[in-house]
């Protein structure tokens, strides 16, 4: 990874700081971001110190502002040398449903909004990166349970909303609009990938309060909050940066393109929700609608 450029959002805590420390470690410029200045200056600092890497930075961004997603990719296309792989790592769940100033529910605001156009945005910094030889790449991370439907009439949580399920749908639907995408991508200087890391006691799901559960589970949410740190503890974290970090340096990868890796690194089936058609569709075009309405401001 020495000479190369790495960018991930959502990288001052858990999967997404793991994920760049490893990259760190392997030679790699990192760009870090996350929405609070302080922990994103602070995790600059401990990532340069265990990585032994100077090349560690940070952009302060808050996922879930189209501006600020926007003024992120401004940022970073200014610097010379492009992107050579951006992972979409950033996530966000909530007990209740939350708009945020665009007009879009929080959770699919930045689990499926936002990597749409922060990869549209940040493309010709990607494609200046990317040769013939060694294309850019674009790694999108899902998460949740990759199984399910997608509910078209409650995208956004328009007619009901249970935190951890929704977080599932949107998960499911930045797959659908990964795969679509990576279509579009076709015959470019950039691939397309998505990864699912697996389950890890995170920062995001230590805060998630009893009301984001579904109403079965939560009697048992206090176990769980006992649990978690045991099953899912910091062994499980570095598990989960495995596809990531196998998707961004693996020269075994390279040119392969709209594939779905599970948490062992391996291509796997994709979610029979994220394949079809016409979700795929819908999807892209509310993306669009948004990215276009930033881009002309």
């Amino acid at each position: 990874m020495e000479g190369k450029t790495v960018l991930v959002t959502g990288s001052t805590g858990g999967i997404g700081k793991e994920t760049a420390r490893a990259l760190a470690g392997l030679g790699a410029g990192v760009i870090l971001v996350g929405r609070d200045k302080d922990r994103a200056e602070a995790a600059v600092d401990e990532l340069r110190g265990s990585s032994g890497n100077d090349r560690v930075e940070a952009i302060t961004a808050d996922m879930s502002r189209l501006r600020d997603v926007r003024h992120l990719a401004e940022e970073v296309s200014k610097r010379s040398g492009g992107v050579d792989v951006l992972i979409n790592n950033a996530g966000a769940t909530r007990s209740h449903r939350i708009m945020t100033e665009d007009g879009l529910e929080t959770a699919f605001a930045v689990n499926v909004v936002a990597p749409f156009c922060l990869t549209h945005w940040l493309m010709p910094a990607l494609t200046a990166a990317g040769s013939t030889r060694q294309p850019a790449r674009v790694i999108n991370i899902t998460g949740g349970i990759p199984k399910g439907r997608i509910d078209l009439d409650n995208l956004q949580g328009e007619k009901s909303y249970v935190g951890l399920s929704f977080y599932n749908q949107t998960k499911l639907a930045q797959m659908a609009m990964s795969y679509r995408f990576a279509q579009e991508l076709d015959g470019t200087r950039a691939t397309l990938n998505v990864a699912y890391p697996g389950h890890a006691y995170t920062s995001m799901n230590k805060n998630l309060t009893a009301g984001t559960y579904p109403p079965l589970a939560r009697p048992i949410v206090p176990l769980l909050r006992l649990a978690m740190p045991i099953i899912y503890g910091h062994r499980a974290l570095l598990r989960a940066t495995r596809s990531s970090v196998y998707l961004a340096s693996s020269p075994e990868v390279e040119g392969i393109h709209g594939t779905y890796f599970n948490s062992k690194a391996t291509p796997a089936q994709w979610p029979d929700a994220a394949l079809d058609r016409t979700t795929q569709s819908i999807i892209w075009e509310l993306c669009e609608t948004q990215r276009e309405r930033l881009t002309t401001q």
